[in-house]
């Protein structure tokens, strides 16, 4: 058995599914009112979900997938430097999720204490900026605490920043952000700011704000889409001139830019960006604190999904940067090569993955898991592993000890299942034939040198710039390779890598262990 972690763009059949159910959500900023689960007319401690299963899906395991996907499938550049700052879109994830996973790409596994958020209100129009200051942001994938105290001093630091509850009850423009920065950043504390206009001054106000409060444990990051309903052509004219505006550093430069295009009189052109006030704040912001490299990381609109070239909306994922070094998250205590799951628990994590693929096969949906098992609850990684008849029939794993494992089983069955790019997805007429094989993943562990390897023992992912490849433990016992084949398949088949690249000391390994049990 040779597999390989899949880290690419989510496939057709998911896409397809996801288009079909947010379609009704248009690309870009009409009809926002929920359709179910209401939230309260007044906001209390707990900021309820507005678009989930709309803009994005509402099931927690379905959106932590395609989260998921969308990041692994991001690439960006090597980064030199902290991002302070962060430029992403906001509509709904089949249209613009692709793009903005490339500045979460960019913060994935790093540490912030605390999340500014800001964005233009869409539903009520009023001068100053508006802060949630307390309770929690709910999402499908949990609540984020709000950083009241933060919150507090920014109403400090300026009149203009207050607490005005109705524009954040229906608001869309934060909400979708949410998900992604909890797959991508796991803890950290949240500050949510509507803006009720795009005036500079305001923009001004609350980035000399935010520089007086924030630090280098904070993020700021502003949503904010790009032009409005013009032709395909005439949306990347606008856009390509706002990044690029974006990219001078200059707020006023921006302004003065977006004012220029909508005098142009595109045509069908509503706004040329409907965050400006937001990007604006972020970017005063980011020339208060030294944040000026300045990366713009991916461009699309959503022509490029839907195949129209009428009406479209236009995204950009671009990142500030800092000269201090990123803070990584510490990874978790190492676990021990021993077992460390009882058989019990084994057959329980093997029923699971069965049923969750059968379920999925059948319906569609991912069936809800009522965990009690406290192991199941950690951030570890796992591989699961279908054969038919004894054949390989799908293998996809992750690495990241960064959800729950029960949660990692569930979602790793449904990509083996249905995502392998090596078989076509599983039908419902093969379920009774499939058997199930689970290998929990100890963290990875960078290696000194190949020397460190022992066959049988160790999985070994290998890297080079954007080219990786991994063998799980037991392909070594299975094909009885010594080190040489072990190692030179998995970099000329696994990681398109030169046969002895692994000899190589700018070739980085990785090691890890597992514990593999099957039906």
């Amino acid at each position: 058995m040779r597999c390989v972690m899949r880290k690419r763009a989510l496939c057709f059949d998911v896409l397809l599914s996801l288009l079909v159910m947010m379609l009704p959500a248009c690309a870009g900023e009409a009809d926002h009112a929920p359709t179910t689960g209401c939230p309260p007319e007044e906001p209390g401690p707990t900021r309820y979900p507005a678009v989930a299963g709309r803009f994005y899906p509402n099931d927690p395991a379905q959106l932590s997938l395609v989260v998921d996907q969308f990041l692994a499938a991001a690439r960006i550049p090597d980064l030199d430097g902290r991002v302070r700052v962060m430029i992403v879109p906001h509509a709904g994830y089949v249209y613009s999720g692709a793009v903005a996973a490339h500045a979460f790409k960019a913060i994935e596994g790093q540490s912030y204490k605390t999340v500014v958020l800001i964005g233009n209100s869409h539903n009520e129009g009023y001068h100053g900026a508006s802060v949630y200051p307390s309770g929690q942001f709910r999402t499908p994938l949990g609540d984020v605490p709000i950083d009241s105290e933060f919150a507090r001093k920014l109403m400090d630091a300026s009149p203009l920043i207050t607490y005005r509850g109705s524009p954040h009850i229906l608001e869309h423009s934060l909400e979708v952000e949410v998900p992604f920065l909890q797959k991508a950043l796991g803890e950290f504390k949240l500050v949510p700011i509507l803006l009720g206009d795009r005036d500079t001054a305001l923009s001004r106000a609350v980035g000399t704000a935010l520089a007086e409060v924030a630090d280098s444990d904070t993020l700021v990051v502003a949503s904010s889409d790009l032009s409005h309903y013009p032709s395909y052509d005439d949306a990347r004219f606008s856009d390509l001139k706002v990044v690029d505006a974006i990219v001078s550093g200059d707020a006023r430069n921006l302004e003065r830019t977006i004012s220029q295009i909508e005098q142009m009189k595109i045509p069908d052109l509503a706004t040329a960006m409907c965050g400006q006030g937001a990007v604006k704040a972020v970017m005063f912001y980011a020339q208060d604190v030294g944040a000026d490299d300045i990366e713009f990381l991916k461009y699309a609109n959503s022509g490029d999904v839907s195949g129209t070239r009428k009406g479209v909306v236009g995204y950009a994922a671009i990142v500030f940067l800092s000269d201090e070094p990123a803070v990584k998250k510490l990874p978790p205590a190492e676990k021990p090569d021993d077992h460390m799951l009882t058989e019990s628990e084994q057959e329980e994590l093997l029923r699971l993955a069965r049923n969750t693929v059968e379920t999925y096969i059948r319906t569609g949906k991912i069936p809800a898991y009522q965990n009690k098992t406290p192991l199941f609850s950690e951030p570890l990684g796992a591989f699961v592993t279908l054969k038919e008849h004894g054949q390989l029939r799908g293998c996809i794993g992750r690495f990241e000890p960064d959800r729950p494992l029960y949660e990692v089983v569930q979602q790793m069955a449904i990509a083996a299942a249905t995502q392998d790019g090596r078989f076509r997805p599983v039908s419902e007429s093969e379920l009774a034939d499939l058997e199930y094989e689970i290998s929990v993943l100890s963290p990875l562990r960078k290696a000194g040198s190949w020397k460190e390897i022992e066959l049988g023992k160790h999985g070994v992912q290998i890297q080079r710039g954007l080219r990786r490849g991994v063998f799980l433990p037991q392909v070594a016992t299975e094909t009885g390779w010594d080190l040489e084949t072990f190692m030179g398949n998995l970099c000329a088949h696994k990681a398109g890598l030169s046969y002895d690249a692994w000899k190589d000391p700018k070739t980085d390994i990785y090691l890890f262990t597992a514990e593999v049990f099957h039906e």
